[in-house]
């Protein structure tokens, strides 16, 4: 039976009973009112300074060192006093973009993995995120792919890949040629890979992939045809040369408009991939120019190189595309044979993305095909040029506004080949790091390795909670999508050339060594696995993990696992108990003189695992950035494994020294 103790939510009156509480938990919290766990000095003040105010200065008598009221011991733990996580505290909104890190996610518009999973438009509509109970969090729980949907969980920099749409009289020629491609892609995926069963999709012209996780075959969809009455095919929105199935660009661009400042009206970039020819290209401008009036930035004559702040660009969106140099004119006749071709130009750089700028290696999946960009898209891109990365001694290295997207691999042989300079360049310049084309499952890379190398967008996908997407939840909890960088790791911000900096990644800011001790008191309320409905039968071990930087990473050296996303580099867990509401019994974690800490860039990560025979399922979980971890009692609030927030809690003490 599940336990019918509930802690209560932040608007909740204070002072709750003790019939809130579990057993295991409600003992350690009278422990602590009788001083038997007395609180320590410097919480212990803040206990008195939360119990001075209001309606809980005359409750009871002055409260001494000795002495702790129960009731107002449960109203200051279940207020946001008593959680592990402190507040984020205002962000200042006034720098560069470039001195932010920006919340992102890679190939926005897939609901699953990347070779034969939905387009979906809904991934970029305001639906429910982590804290916001109800309907949609019941059908996370049931369908985890449908974390996909990201606007309203704070990502502020998004993805299109766009290819061209297909018109009515190619119908026919595409029905033979499916079941070519259909073949040729069966013997390249893992029997483990089965398409989900496709939805009924009535009005879009989309059939579906009639394929159940049992079948030996694989069925492809039709491809898209224009539903208006006219011949004209428009863009599609998927991931090239995969199984996955489209959404329409237009209907991609109407929900980003109708979403994008929902839940923040922080500027929203979004990264065009283009593979669209050039007649498709002029219907993107058409169309985004149709959807977006009012939202896109427009170029300014006096910005002298000088790169907006988020605070100037609210409610706007920036367009990152290929940016191509605009044609000079030089006489009238010239300028009128311009003005009559700018939209069909061939002149052009190689399409825009997150394939494009990256010189892929092998590993890094298959070579995408180039598309020419046609000027007026790429006008479109004021602040956010993306450029083809050659190395960062080139020109395009300080060209005002440039982008350079690199997957992760290359990026490793960046910071291996000129660390300084990667990490000088990222001061002033926006930076994208992306995961590997071969990461089929939608898994993720590390992206505190590259925060730590100053890139500002780490985009990752959003379709799986592994660990890079847990850190990622963390280093942006609470924030509107944009988290300042540390001081150390900001330059002029200018978009222009300010030389290369002495400072590195190893000396531009104090490392320092941590020392954390964590007694795991107990739990309630733990979510059980997906799946898993038979509280009975739990066995949960809470596991913690420190995610810091490694020595590698500040001299150039190669680093383990290549920036790939994994457990951390210190790791502890604690012994099995028994049920939803467990007593841990205090058990001690700890992690002695960790060096090389830069606290806003470091990660304490708790799992809650079920002990099995074989692999133990992940139940839930917690990620806290290390500047706002809090000492002292605390409960740490957790997410289940699909990210959707809880009832469960942890109830720990905290000690955390840094020198």
């Amino acid at each position: 039976m599940a336990s019918s103790y509930t802690l209560p939510s932040r608007t909740s009156p204070l002072s709750p009973s003790p019939q809130t509480f579990s057993p295991p938990v409600l003992s350690y919290l009278k422990a602590i009112a009788s001083n038997k766990r007395p609180l320590p000095a410097e919480q212990l003040q803040e206990f008195r300074e939360y119990t001075s105010k209001g309606q809980h200065h005359a409750e009871v008598d002055a409260c001494d060192s000795t002495s702790v009221h129960l009731n107002r011991l449960l109203s200051y733990m279940t207020s946001s006093e008593g959680d592990a996580a402190k507040e984020l505290i205002e962000q200042d909104l006034s720098n560069p973009i470039v001195h932010y890190y920006i919340n992102s996610s890679h190939n926005t518009y897939l609901t699953g993995n990347q070779l034969y999973s939905e387009s979906s438009t809904d991934a970029y509509k305001n639906v429910r995120g982590p804290g916001q109970r109800g309907e949609y969090l019941e059908r996370a729980e049931a369908d985890p792919l449908v974390w996909a949907q990201v606007l309203l969980r704070g990502c502020r920099c998004i993805e299109i890949d766009v290819w061209d749409g297909d018109s009515r009289s190619s119908s026919a020629e595409v029905d033979e040629k499916a079941e070519e491609k259909k073949h040729r892609f069966r013997p390249h995926l893992p029997r483990s890979f089965s398409p989900r069963r496709a939805k009924e999709n009535s009005g879009t012209g989309i059939s579906p992939a009639n394929a159940s996780a049992g079948s030996d075959s694989l069925s492809l969809p039709t491809p898209w045809q224009s539903a208006s009455t006219a011949a004209r095919a428009e863009p599609r929105v998927l991931h090239g040369y995969t199984l996955t199935k489209e959404v329409t660009f237009r209907d991609v661009c109407q929900a980003i408009r109708d979403a994008a400042f929902v839940h923040s009206d922080l500027p929203v970039i979004v990264s065009l991939e283009v593979h669209a020819g050039q007649e498709q290209q002029e219907i993107m401008v058409e169309i985004i120019e149709r959807e977006w009036k009012g939202l896109l930035v427009r170029p300014s004559s006096d910005d002298g190189n000088q790169l907006p702040s988020p605070d100037s660009l609210r409610r706007k969106l920036l367009v990152k595309v290929k940016y191509v140099a605009p044609e000079k004119v030089t006489s009238p006749a010239t300028a009128a044979k311009a003005a009559t071709t700018s939209m069909r130009r061939k002149k052009s750089a190689s399409s825009s993305s997150s394939s494009d700028s990256d010189n892929q290696g092998p590993d890094d999946g298959k070579k995408e095909g180039k598309s020419s960009i046609i000027e007026p898209l790429s006008a479109l891109g004021v602040y956010t040029r993306s450029y083809h990365f050659k190395d960062l001694s080139s020109p395009e290295a300080s060209a005002p506004y440039h982008v350079f997207s690199l997957s992760e691999k290359k990026l490793m042989d960046v910071h291996e080949s000129h660390g300084p300079t990667l990490f000088s360049h990222n001061r002033n310049y926006l930076m994208r790091a992306f995961p590997s084309g071969t990461r089929v499952t939608s898994s993720n890379l590390d992206p505190a390795v590259f925060w730590r190398k100053g890139v500002q967008i780490v985009a990752l996908n959003w379709q799986k909670y592994d660990a890079g997407m847990m850190l990622n939840t963390a280093m942006f909890a609470g924030s509107l999508g944009w988290i300042l960088k540390p001081k150390e790791y900001r330059g002029q911000g200018e978009g222009q050339d300010s030389g290369v900096s002495d400072e590195s990644q190893a000396n531009a800011i104090a490392h320092k060594t941590l020392s954390l001790s964590i007694d795991i008191l107990a739990g309630q309320n733990l979510p059980l696995p997906i799946g898993d409905h038979k509280p009975d039968s739990f066995r949960p071990y809470v596991k913690c993990e420190l995610h810091v930087e490694k020595p590698e990473e500040r001299t150039g050296a190669p680093i383990e696992g290549g920036g790939k996303s994994k457990d951390g580099e210190y790791k502890r867990k604690t012994r099995t108990s028994r049920g939803i509401d467990s007593d841990f019994g205090g058990e001690n974690v700890s992690f002695s003189n960790a060096p090389g800490v830069v606290e806003e860039l470091s990660f304490v990560r708790f799992k809650i695992q079920d002990d099995e025979i074989g692999k133990d399922d992940l139940a839930a979980w917690a990620c806290i950035r290390l500047d706002r971890l809090k000492a002292g009692y605390r409960f740490i609030r957790l997410l289940n494994a699909v990210g959707a927030v809880s009832q469960g809690v942890l109830l720990v003490k905290i000690e955390k020294l840094l020198a």
